[in-house]
């Protein structure tokens, strides 16, 4: 009886540690789990069947996202549609710079932090993502990638969002 709970508990062990890494910043694609609409000093998830426009942007190893500045007006709903041209994993992460500064510093403490929002694209190398989302609010925001040490490369775009 002995021998077989070492055994389970090795399995247990072992499988715990996989998931643990199956799960962790990167290696976990978006679910297939409805957008849950919450709304942020940023904007709220859009819906497809609303988008006004279609902004492509790409990000690569150089640590850049072109373009690196959008003009958007208050109210609209952008599809982005984000092309990693690299060979390193990047991500398009919509916030405030004090959420995405708060967040990054997060990231080089935890890298292997799960997160999954409405307004991030996680994007493998050579692979391409899609964001819909609303712009509500008027301000300056910014797009960036919160891979850890890549937002403290200056891989930062602006989102300038004018009243309608």
């Amino acid at each position: 009886m002995f021998k077989f709970s070492g055994i389970v508990l090795a399995c247990a062990a072992l499988l715990g540690g996989v998931n643990n890494v199956a799960l962790a910043h990167g290696e976990k694609k978006h679910s297939s789990a409805p957008v849950v609409k919450e709304q942020t000093d940023w904007g709220i998830a859009g819906d497809a069947f609303n988008v006004a426009r279609t902004i492509d942007v790409s990000m690569g190893d150089d640590m850049r996202f072109k373009p690196g500045r959008l003009a958007i007006k208050e109210g609209e709903t952008i599809r982005f549609r984000v092309k990693n041209t690299g060979k390193l994993l990047h991500e398009f992460v919509i916030g405030t710079q004090a959420e995405n500064a708060k967040h990054a510093e997060l990231m080089l403490k935890f890298p292997g932090m799960e997160h999954d929002e409405p307004y991030m694209a996680h994007v493998d190398a050579g692979q391409s993502g899609e964001i819909v989302w609303t712009f509500n609010r008027v301000g300056e925001f910014e797009f960036a990638c919160l891979i850890a040490g890549h937002f403290q490369a200056g891989m930062v775009g602006t989102i300038t969002v004018a009243a309608n």
